[in-house]
């Protein structure tokens, strides 16, 4: 690994809007990369939460299930899911099928639990600094928004404020585990806590589990429905497997709220795809290609991020943890604290993007994807050096 300046050219001007953060995170990322695009080439897209999708694997698999014959995976998804991808999920989370609702993405997961568990005037109580499409959803929806903190280096969550934060109106709680965005854990202990509280309260929980799969198999925690009922566990393929282009998410919760879910989604739901789940099923019957890919793309990518991340620290550039898990960290920048602002500069001066904290309800943080190509993450990670000294000497506090 190599720290030489140079890297990144002089600015020119950027279209921007103002540095907070009115428009979403998604928007923000498609206008910052057409921005880049236009004026040069090289793109390193460090925003980017998952690993890439694995072209290869998913050719050869489809080419084996779409050949000469046709899988018998490719079948009906209407009236329960893929047969056998739920088959498959009942396994790996140890419940009966009918405790399963297969869904098009986590996403989809997410709206149709709020359309399904809350009524008007509940209100979502949403772990911040978090996702942006948790609270997003639900105020779409109609449904009030309220926030608990994360806190401390590793995000952690207080169960005595948490606790706090419930109001007679709040139907439930949204978290994540990994944590999006700092790629923190959650100890199983907490998470039986919260979900022994929120079974109290009479309430349920929703976790987030899209980044489960990168912790360490002998490490890796049991998924959060099995500790308690008022936990509600949601997942997909996108972020552990990069196979966004599957759609294929699910929902695992105790009797009583699967059983509600299931009557909204027979309502209403009509969008999984028999073709993408039937891919999805024999992704998750032939694991094992899939399982090498990530762990060989975050083999190399980690130490380089370790590395990058100890200079930050020895140099006073960051502050907070790098996550044991995961493909994404969340630094805290010393000195710059529109990151908005900064992660706009150093798209158009250096053709790396980063996330900003401000889309995740923590100004001054940038989410940082490192699952990518080594050569990718070196380049990225070298520019961004540059570019946090460079900022913070020319910008005092970080106001452009």
């Amino acid at each position: 690994m190599t720290r030489s300046p140079g890297l990144c050219r002089e600015p020119v001007v950027m279209p921007t809007g103002a540095s907070g953060v009115a428009e979403s995170y998604s928007h923000w990322v498609r206008r910052v990369i057409r921005a880049v695009r236009s004026e040069r080439a090289l793109l390193v897209g460090l925003f980017d939460s998952s690993v890439p999708e694995p072209v290869d694997h998913l050719r050869r698999i489809v080419a084996e299930g779409f050949g000469e014959t046709i899988t018998s995976r490719y079948t009906s998804a209407f009236t329960s899911g893929n047969p056998y991808v739920v088959a498959q999920l009942a396994r790996h989370y140890a419940v009966p099928a009918e405790r399963i609702v297969c869904t098009t993405g986590a996403t989809g997961a997410l709206s149709l639990i709020y359309r399904a568990l809350l009524e008007p005037g509940d209100r979502v109580l949403v772990e911040n600094p978090g996702f942006d499409l948790f609270h997003k959803i639900a105020e779409t929806h109609g449904y009030g928004v309220d926030r608990f903190e994360r806190h401390g280096p590793d995000f952690t969550i207080d169960i005595d404020a948490l606790a706090a934060a419930i109001t007679p109106r709040t139907r439930l709680i949204v978290l994540s585990n990994l944590h999006n965005p700092s790629g923190m854990a959650l100890s199983t202990e907490t998470l039986a806590a919260i979900g022994a509280l929120a079974q109290a309260r009479g309430i349920h929980v929703i976790v987030d589990e899209v980044y489960g799969d990168y912790i360490d198999p002998a490490l890796r925690p049991p998924p959060a429905v099995q500790l308690s009922p008022a936990l509600i566990s949601i997942s997909s393929l996108t972020k552990s497997h990069g196979l966004s282009t599957l759609r294929c998410g699910w929902i695992v919760a105790a009797d009583a709220p699967i059983a509600r879910i299931r009557a909204l989604a027979e309502e209403i739901d009509f969008g999984v795809s028999n073709l993408s789940h039937a891919v999805a099923a024999l992704v998750l019957e032939h694991p094992e290609p899939f399982e090498e890919y990530r762990s060989g793309i975050m083999h190399r990518a980690r130490p380089i991020m370790a590395s990058y991340h100890k200079h930050w620290l020895e140099e006073g550039l960051v502050t907070g943890a790098l996550p044991r898990f995961g493909c994404i960290a969340f630094p805290r920048l010393v000195g710059i604290d529109d990151t908005v602002r900064f992660s706009e500069w150093l798209a158009d001066r250096c053709g790396v993007v980063v996330a900003p904290g401000e889309y995740f309800g923590a100004t001054g943080h940038i989410r940082i994807g490192f699952a990518r190509a080594p050569a990718d993450v070196d380049y990225g990670l070298q520019a961004l050096t540059d570019g946090l000294i460079r900022y913070r000497d020319r910008h005092s506090g970080g106001k452009a």
